[in-house]
């Protein structure tokens, strides 16, 4: 199916809105650093809530998610669990609050509240910054390598050649679209900064919503007509001592596919991830675009409700379409174009699904959602890495008088080098695969050790941090090319045995960071853990203080709520695939763990901007 008139027109609709944001919003953004980084903190949660879950609705994800669903059934919904998914529990039940407490504008600037601002912290300011910087470029070659061959499928360069003035070998084409695009979202994030990526969220996630509603409908009615030809073990997400899937009396080449992927052990593969997955919820959110969405809330509180509804508005609609173009592309799997260079690529499982079976005007509706998709996510972690770059380069190091309008131009320069050098990343990278391994068994592995010990040890300092962010971060870097071949995430226990001797040495052999900044932030952020000299102290100097004895309610809440949010995972596949009961128990786990949230969690949260019962 080629794009019809209406179609181009939807799709030219919002791209104009996009720019008609940022220039409305530019004045606002002006205003000071705060308008432009968090907001002015002056946006309501739910808008907040979903302005992120937009964001994590990106083109190369759900590429990547359908291509799961497709491969591995039912079993695929555990394999999100690698960013983790479930982070967004862990935040929501505590950490959220946690850090919105800092009042703080980005996470490097937090470790001042931490570790206070002698030569340790600066080193931990310095390594944290380069950490954000390197991640942010991450996020921005995957978003960038995806969009592009999304596009083509749609847009073919025999179409478009005619009216371009220059030649584009076949191999870069997807890149020229992915630059194209990318300067919208650049246009619109680079001008009105945080309040128009939310406001242009907004927008993207009713087109997606909207879609995403069709395209599961679409699903169930083919399904209705006719039956899936699936391996055993398909249809459900419990697994055993292998991945249990054989799909070569069906298609042959998707079990080429599972031996490239090192998911044949799911087992070990999968208590892997639960071992690391925990431990990165517990250092908090990565130095990106989710964490600028939690300290630009207007409290802690709206903070944790920010973070709770990411799950409950992205999770049924993303995967009742995910369910939808799996369903029919196993419907349908003769009528795909998956050839790229002569071989299968499972990655076009997606567009070539769209482009099959999307009737005309939905295709433009949900085209420009993916489109939107693709720019909220590239927005927001241009928005979240120039935040590092301005605030904790520029404005630390370099003019802190600088006047408003002097930031507000670094920030362009910021922005465009940023995505310059992105780019460049994208033009080298593999696939989207690759660069999404690296960066969640990768650089999310090294930042684990560090990160979970600064909210719950209190003798951690600066010297720690920096030493524990290197020993993590030149493994990450070094084991692609030391362990060629091995699967990211198996390396990671070493990275973290590495990462957690620079810690232990690092703060051991140095001196306690200054018990005067130790209790501030201990009084202000109350974490639970091991603060025991601090506590004492703080309820010393201020007898009124109610330290945090919250931890087995939080810890209670975390794995009920990690329940709740899989559940909101699995009952829209169901739903897509007609399967009557397994849509009633898992409709009862979402309900009754609702029900258990409402009482355990939710009537706990802080009722004013800094203090709550024991939270």
């Amino acid at each position: 199916m080629q794009l019809t008139l209406l179609d181009a027109l939807i799709i030219i609709s919002y791209l104009v809105v996009t720019v008609v944001i940022g220039l409305v919003l530019r004045k606002q953004a002006e205003r000071s650093k705060n308008d432009y980084m968090l907001g002015g903190n002056r946006l309501p949660w739910y808008m907040l809530g979903l302005s992120n879950a937009s964001g994590m609705f990106d083109i190369s994800g759900t590429m990547w998610l359908v291509t799961l669903l497709f491969v591995y059934g039912l079993q695929s919904v555990w394999v999100p669990w690698l960013w983790p998914v479930f982070n967004q529990i862990f935040l929501m039940v505590f950490l959220s609050i946690w850090l919105r407490r800092s009042n703080v504008s980005t996470g490097a600037e937090w470790i001042g509240t931490r570790f206070g601002f002698g030569t340790g912290a600066q080193l931990s300011h310095t390594i944290i910054v380069v950490f954000a910087i390197l991640l942010g470029l991450g996020y921005l070659a995957y978003g960038f390598i995806g969009v592009g061959k999304f596009v083509e499928i749609f847009l073919p360069w025999e179409v478009i050649s005619p009216y371009i003035p220059f030649e584009i070998a076949p191999q870069y084409v997807p890149h020229f679209y992915g630059i194209v695009l990318t300067a919208f979202a650049v246009f619109y994030s680079v001008l009105g900064g945080m309040m128009s990526i939310v406001w242009a969220d907004v927008i993207q996630f009713i087109l997606m919503a909207i879609a995403a509603i069709v395209i599961g409908v679409i699903a169930m009615n083919a399904l209705s007509a006719s039956s899936l030809n699936v391996p055993d073990g398909w249809m459900t997400p419990f697994f055993g001592f292998g991945d249990g899937l054989d799909w070569s009396s069906i298609i042959p080449e998707v079990n080429n596919r599972i031996t490239s992927d090192n998911f044949g052990l799911f087992h070990i593969f999968f208590m892997m991830m639960i071992f690391k997955g925990v431990l990165v919820s517990m250092a908090g959110p990565a130095p990106t675009y989710d964490m600028q969405k939690i300290l630009s809330a207007k409290s802690p509180r709206e903070a944790a409700l920010m973070s709770g509804s990411v799950s409950l508005i992205l999770m049924p609609l993303r995967y009742f379409m995910i369910a939808g173009f799996a369903v029919l592309a196993v419907l349908n799997f003769d009528q795909l174009d998956l050839l790229v260079s002569g071989e299968i690529d499972f990655e076009q499982i997606l567009p070539s699904a769209i482009n099959e079976f999307v009737p005309s005007g939905v295709l433009g509706l949900l085209l420009a959602g993916l489109l939107a998709a693709f720019m909220s996510t590239f927005a927001g972690t241009l928005n979240a890495t120039q935040a590092y770059l301005v605030n904790d380069i520029y404005l630390k190091h370099i003019n802190p008088d600088a006047e408003a309008k002097t930031v507000f131009r670094v920030n362009l320069i910021a922005g465009l080098a940023m995505v310059s050098v992105s780019i460049v990343m994208g033009f080298f990278a593999g696939n989207v695969n690759n660069i999404l391994q690296w960066i969640v068994s990768g650089l999310y592995g090294s930042y684990v050790a560090a990160n979970v010990l600064k909210w719950y040890w209190w003798r951690f300092n600066g010297w720690g941090f920096f030493w524990g962010m290197v020993g993590g971060l030149i493994p990450a870097l070094t084991f692609r090319y030391i362990f060629a071949g091995v699967f990211d995430l198996y390396t990671f226990p070493l990275m973290l045995i590495l990462a957690v001797t620079g810690c232990v040495l690092g703060t051991l052999l140095t001196k306690p960071v200054d018990e005067k900044v130790l209790m501030t932030f201990y009084k202000n952020v109350r974490p639970w853990g091991f603060w025991g000299p601090i506590r004492a102290k703080v309820q010393a100097a201020y007898p009124d203080f109610e330290p945090n004895t919250g931890f087995k309610r939080d810890a209670f809440n975390v794995l009920v709520g990690v329940v709740w949010q899989t559940s909101l995972v699995i009952l829209p596949i169901y739903l897509v695939l007609q399967e009557s009961v397994p849509i009633l128990i898992t409709a009862a786990v979402a309900i009754i763990t609702s029900v258990i949230l409402k009482r355990t969690w939710f009537d706990r949260l802080p009722r004013d901007t800094q203090s709550g019962v024991n939270s």
